[in-house]
């Protein structure tokens, strides 16, 4: 059985050594490393698994960013990912469980950016069963290397416009 928690429930250490283990350890080299320099999780869109042992299954963070508009304005928009699932319960449905519960906690959010999800991904699989496509990141741009085709987004929100993926940082007051 898997428990669905808060991310912050669980040992930053054990998410960071998922994240290895699903990933490998040149992650951080990743574009969308890059595009999220900077930020923090966004709490209420990032979750962790569970096994019923208390074994960290799965973890799912969600990004604040912004596409800035080359027309000028500054769009809010959550990136989200990485989805990473301990490669010993992979194809499991926890990885699917996790995008669930952060697709439902932004559908009720007030949250700037929760009506316009991104992500960079296999379009294939997150259109399939998330409704995210590329018809409106075509014209994005991201400062690192990627694939067009996997630059998805949803939301009624999501701008269909040119521009730079950048961190959405916090003013310092």
């Amino acid at each position: 059985m898997i428990q669905t928690v808060a991310l912050d429930a669980v040992d930053p250490q054990a998410v960071e050594a998922l994240l290895d283990r699903a990933f490998g350890p040149g992650r951080h080299q990743r574009t969308a490393y890059r595009v999220r320099q900077g930020t923090q999780p966004i709490r209420p869109f990032s979750f962790a698994a569970l096994t019923a042992d208390g074994k960290l299954a799965g973890t799912i963070q969600s990004w604040p960013v912004a596409l800035a508009s080359d027309s000028g304005p500054l769009v809010p928009l959550v990136m989200v990912g990485p989805v990473a699932v301990d490669p010993s319960l992979q194809q499991g449905g926890i990885g699917r469980r996790l995008m669930q519960e952060t697709l439902d906690a932004a559908d009720v959010s007030a949250l700037p950016g929760a009506e316009a999800l991104m992500l960079i991904g296999d379009p294939e699989y997150y259109g399939r069963f998330f409704a995210f496509d590329a018809s409106r990141t075509g014209r994005w741009r991201l400062p690192g290397p990627f694939e067009s085709q996997r630059l998805l987004a949803r939301g009624a929100a999501v701008p269909n416009c040119s521009g730079m993926l950048v961190p959405r940082l916090r003013k310092v007051a």
